[in-house]
Order: structure tokens, then sequence, then C-alpha cells
């Protein structure tokens, strides 16, 4: 049985959640400060963690960011914040999905569902991608670009990956965005994953100013070119 971390101090929003993560079949545990979080991530072992951004004694940020220090489980950020500086900032210290209260528990529990079932699939694929002298070790999370180690966000990673798992087929900004965060352009619009292409671009090509690995196609979208 999948196990989640919630961590959330409104009590009503923290009641309905539980409500629809039991009645799905999942076991759930709640945390309502990040004090009581740290210590019930510390006691045991979760296939995915709820974060909500604003608790009493700190940041949901900080939670992921220690979280992201030993684990690589899929995390949810809740927050009534919409701005484009704070959806950033959730998804490049290792945030999986964002979503802006407030909102439907059916739409809820399809992220919640969504990302348990990536994570399930993460397990069972192969432990390596190797494209156009870029290496992906996907059980350690570690990018190589000619033997040399990567330095890269959580969502640069997820984009990098994205594209090296579907080499030469041109990808839409719709089809990125609803398969790296689903959500859709109202959270992470198609601005926000130009500024992601390109910080990658900045750090994965040798010339960033004519890119030769992540390709645009004009008019349609991005594409990996697995060609050396």
């Amino acid at each position: 049985m999948k196990r989640i971390l919630l961590v959330e101090d409104d009590l009503s929003l923290m009641q309905g959640l539980s409500f629809a993560v039991k009645k799905q079949g999942y076991e759930i545990e709640i945390a309502r400060t990040s004090y009581e979080a740290s210590v019930i991530w510390a006691d045991g072992e979760y296939d995915l963690v709820i974060l909500d951004v604003s608790l009493p004694d700190g940041s949901g940020f900080d939670i992921c960011q220690k979280i992201r220090q030993t684990s690589k489980v899929p995390i949810i950020f809740l927050t009534s914040a919409d701005e484009e500086t704070d959806i950033i900032m959730g998804l490049d210290i290792g945030g999986d999905d964002y979503i802006t209260k407030p909102f439907k528990l059916a739409v809820f529990m399809s992220r919640v569902n969504a990302l348990l079932r990536r994570s399930n699939n993460f397990i069972q694929e192969d432990s390596e991608l190797c494209s156009n002298s870029i290496r992906i070790q996907l059980l350690k999370g570690e990018v190589y670009k000619n033997g040399e180690p990567l330095e890269l966000t959580a969502g640069e990673y997820k984009l990098l990956r994205l594209f090296m798992e579907n080499p030469d087929i041109v990808l839409s900004p719709e089809q990125i965005l609803s398969r790296l965060w689903d959500c859709s352009e109202n959270y992470v619009d198609s601005n926000t994953l130009s500024v992601y292409i390109r910080r990658l671009r900045e750090k994965i090509e040798d010339d960033p100013g004519s890119p030769r690995r992540i390709i645009t196609v004009r008019r349609m979208g991005y594409k990996w070119n697995s060609a050396d």
C-alpha cells in the first residue's frame, strides 16, 4: 500500500485531503508544522510527499530541500501563491508538481495518482540514458557531458530526461508541460518553459547561441538531436 506524507496546517483542508487519499486506498501521515514533518519523515518511508508552502514554523520549500538531500520521492506543493517566481523556485529545488489553492479534490487526486504511477515506472526503467555525448544515470539522478558531471536543477533534469527519452521527436510546449509537471500552462506557462530551455542549453550545449542538442522546430516545439 502506498504511503503519503501530508504537511498542511489548514484543518479543514487537511481533513478533506486525508479523506480523499484514504478513499483511494492509500495510507497517510499528517504533520501540521515543519518540526512535525521532520520527525515523521525521519521515522518512516513514503511514496509521495505533499507540502503546504506556508507553515506556522517555516516553509514547505525548506522541507523539500532537506528531503532532496537524501531522497527522490515525488513532491507536490500546495500554495495560495501563483507567482511565476514561486512556481519556478518550487520546481527548481526538487518539486514535481505545484497546485494553487483553491482546487478541486478530483484534480488533486489526479495529480497524486499520476505522480505515483510515474514513480513506479521510474523504478522499473533502465538505469541509464546516453545520447549526443550526454549521459544520465537515472537511479542516481546524475548527468554527465563528455564524462564530466553537470549540475542541473530538478526542473532542468526532468526536462533533459524527457528530451532524451524521446530522441528526434518534436515535442510541442503543451506536451512538454503536461508530461513534465502534470499541469497546464495556467501553472507553468510557455514563457516559463522557455526559461528552462535557455538554462538547460547554457549547461549542455557547446555553443548555447547555436544549439545542436535541443533543437527549436519553428512553430512546432523542440526536439532532441540524438546524432553526435
